[in-house]
Formats: structure tokens, sequence, C-alpha cells
């Protein structure tokens, strides 16, 4: 059995870079689509606007 390529391995794990970034951008609330295409959530953005109030109105 021979060992894969080198270029072979670049693309794995070039793969998996995008997938895992992808993958944290969802975790921090961004819309990944399959084109690589990165929308903000309008939730979040309300969330952020809430607690940036919140923080002005204590200080």
């Amino acid at each position: 059995m021979s060992s894969p390529s080198f270029e072979t391995k670049k693309a794995y794990f070039a793969k998996v870079r995008k997938a895992n970034y992808s993958a944290s951008l969802r975790l921090e609330g961004f819309v990944v689509q399959e084109d690589g295409v990165v929308r903000k959530h309008a939730s979040r953005k309300a969330a952020v606007i809430a607690h940036t109030r919140q923080a002005k109105a204590k200080a």
C-alpha cells in the first residue's frame, strides 16, 4: 500500500481547515452557505445592540 502524495495531503488538509473554519463561524452565530458566503444573523446583531445598551446604562 503506497502512501498518499504530497498534493493529496495538501488538498485534504485544506478541506479540513475550511470545514473547521465554517464550523467555528457557525458556533459564533454566523450563517455559512455551501459556496462560502458568510452572513450575520440578525438576532446576533440585536443581541449585541441590547448588550451594548445595557452596558452604557450601567456606566
